[in-house]
């Protein structure tokens, strides 16, 4: 992209003013014309182990060919966060004007560059290239396991490329990489005999780097050359259309929901009948004369210890509630495509920084509505309650990549671009919005006196007991999702283009439809049991859905994917451990929401004095 810096400032300006253009065009989806004859540049990526997707490495990290001083590519920040270092190469391609078996260089490689090949290509090394935003996929080389007695073990390195692009008027539509009819070079252990121009001597090895270039006219309007890079099929297909599934799930959520509503709207009525029509009294000849939910209406609305703690998970879960909704309606509209790479990531980021006003304004004005006094402290605790977590985890995880040479390890200027961003945005606005939220706060709204002591409660069964009603509540809207969630790990942990949206939004509000029923069941059983501690109850029992993701979370590593190595190992389960407590705060809050709702709905309508 970067020839040239020129001499006088006018050109400097030129410079700037076409680089913008062009990062804007690539934003937009607008497509860059090419003439005939035009360079079309082709960046090296990245390398890395086939079943590792997290554990990159620069592709100049291996002896290959590369130019005496090395040009990076400009990146966004999605790109960079998704481990991506783009850097232009030796290879020249020229739009429309085919190369046959042209010469890029020259190696001779020592034997310690020997070994490193070998043990790259024997851990099933690929290499990412990417040509006009078109990621290229290849393997480095070449193995094969043939005979037991006896045993035959062969690497071969790939010292030729075949290049085929697709394009259509003046605009690039496809392009792969190809090994077909290409005989890779030995690469044995010790010395050995010169196979075909390739020299062995000395403990050294010289082998020629050649490329083909090959462009076919392709009928693709630009407009749907994403639709090309989906069909093509360098890595193993594991999504599928899988309607049947969420239909089947969606069938069994429906039965689910309607039993429930049913049969607690036939409870409720009866217990409505029940306590009306007794015979006019004082609260205090209830209190003797009755057992169930009514009975402990002095108590429900008493205000529940760790309120700063409880009105941050609710402000946090709110706020995840609101980004999860804004990704996925983003995705529908189109805004995140296979050639934007690093698109979500950069969302995510943004999003999070803007919607942190939304967990400062809920966590504040419920604190506020519950007799909260400290609400900095509320506002802090509020900040911080998923930000401590994400920082330190995403600590451990940058070391470990930075220590063992991955791309995924984020450069400082990154990490002062993310911190600044939360110091600068985020925290602000999570205090204006608990500015706002506290100035405007109302009173609870209880509709029944809580009195100045507390009721004693019964013992209770073990079916009532929290750990039953974790693991009730948490199941329930996890069986809901296992379908989807098995897409959704193949798509952030593998390789895969997720494009099933509209169906991941429908997954979405089954899964919060399924957990604001099963806390609002679970809320009505533990008020028939003279239990009014409901309040920590309701955002355990559908939160603990995020224990189970993170247990799935195990059973996917081990049976599901070949992944090994610390470097994989530890972004994997420190990011699904993050993923699991996000599924927790989101689910906790609307099951408390929903909880709430009801408490108030039920007390609301008894005829009382």
């Amino acid at each position: 992209m970067h020839r040239g810096t020129g001499r006088t400032s006018g050109g400097c300006q030129r410079m700037m003013v076409l680089h913008s253009v062009l990062i804007l065009f690539s934003f937009l989806g607008w497509a860059l014309g090419y003439k005939q004859g035009d360079n079309v540049t082709l960046y090296v990526n990245k390398v890395g182990p086939y079943h590792n997707p997290q554990e990159t490495y620069h592709y100049y990290t291996l002896p290959v060919c590369r130019p005496e001083k090395v040009h990076h590519k400009s990146l966004s920040l999605g790109e960079v966060l998704d481990g991506d270092r783009m850097a232009e190469s030796l290879y020249y391609i020229r739009f429309r004007e085919n190369v046959e078996k042209k010469a890029l260089c020259q190696l001779t490689l020592s034997e310690k560059q020997v070994d490193e090949l070998r043990e790259a290509i024997e851990e099933l090394y690929y290499f990412e290239f990417v040509l006009d935003d078109i990621p290229i996929w290849g393997f480095v080389g070449y193995i094969e396991e043939s005979g037991f007695l006896p045993h035959s073990h062969k690497v071969g390195l790939w010292t030729h490329l075949d290049f085929n692009i697709e394009y259509n008027g003046d605009s690039v539509i496809f392009a792969n990489v190809s090994v077909k009819d290409v005989k890779p070079v030995p690469l044995e252990e010790g010395a050995g005999a010169a196979v075909g121009g390739v020299g062995v001597g000395g403990g050294s090895l010289t082998v020629t780097h050649t490329y083909s270039v090959h462009w076919f006219e392709s009928s693709l309007p630009y407009s749907r050359r994403a639709e090309r890079l989906r069909d093509y099929s360098f890595f193993p297909k594991t999504l599928e259309i899988h309607w049947l599934s969420i239909i089947n799930s969606l069938v069994l959520v429906v039965l689910l929901l309607g039993f429930v509503i049913i049969i607690l709207m036939r409870v409720l009525k009866n217990d409505f009948a029940r306590y009306n029509v007794e015979e006019e009294g004082g609260c205090d000849d209830l209190d003797q004369g009755d057992n169930g939910w009514k009975i402990i209406h002095t108590d429900v609305f008493r205000f529940p210890p760790f309120k700063s703690l409880l009105c941050a998970v609710l402000g946090v879960g709110a706020q995840f509630l609101t980004l999860a909704t804004a990704i996925i309606l983003m995705a529908l509209l189109g805004m995140f495509n296979v050639h934007r790479h690093g698109a979500i990531n950069s969302a995510a980021i943004v999003l999070y920084a803007l919607t942190s006003c939304v967990s400062g304004y809920v966590s504040c004005s419920f604190y506020t509505q519950i007799n909260g006094q400290r609400w900095v402290w509320n506002i802090i605790l509020t900040s911080s309650l998923f930000s401590a977590p994400l920082f330190f985890t995403w600590s451990v995880v940058n070391s470990v990549h930075w220590w063992s040479g991955s791309t995924q390890a984020l450069p400082a200027t990154t990490v002062l671009l993310l911190l600044g961003a939360w110091l600068l945005v985020g925290f602000p606005l999570t205090i204006i919005g608990g500015i706002v939220g506290k100035n405007r706060a109302g009173s609870f709204q209880a509709p029944c006196r809580t009195r100045n002591i507390p009721r004693q409660i019964p013992a209770q069964p073990w079916y009532k007991h929290t750990i039953v009603h974790m693991a009730i509540g948490g199941f329930l809207p996890f069986s809901a999702i296992s379908v989807e969630l098995y897409y959704i790990f193949a798509t952030v942990w593998g390789r895969e283009h997720y494009t099933l949206y509209g169906i991941l939004l429908c997954v979405f509000a089954i899964l919060l439809s399924v957990g604001a029923c099963i806390s609002v069941a679970l809320t009505y059983f533990l008020l028939s049991g003279e239990d009014y501690q409901w309040w920590w109850r309701s955002v355990l029992s559908t939160g603990s859905t995020g224990i189970f993701i993170f247990v799935y979370s195990v059973f996917y590593y081990r049976n599901r994917s070949s992944m090994s190595g610390l470097v994989q190992s530890t972004e994997f389960f420190g990011y699904s451990l993050l993923t699991a407590m996000v599924f927790s705060l989101m689910l906790g809050s609307v099951s408390f929401w929903s909880s709430l709702a009801f408490i108030r709905y039920i007390y609301r309508s008894l005829k009382m004095d």
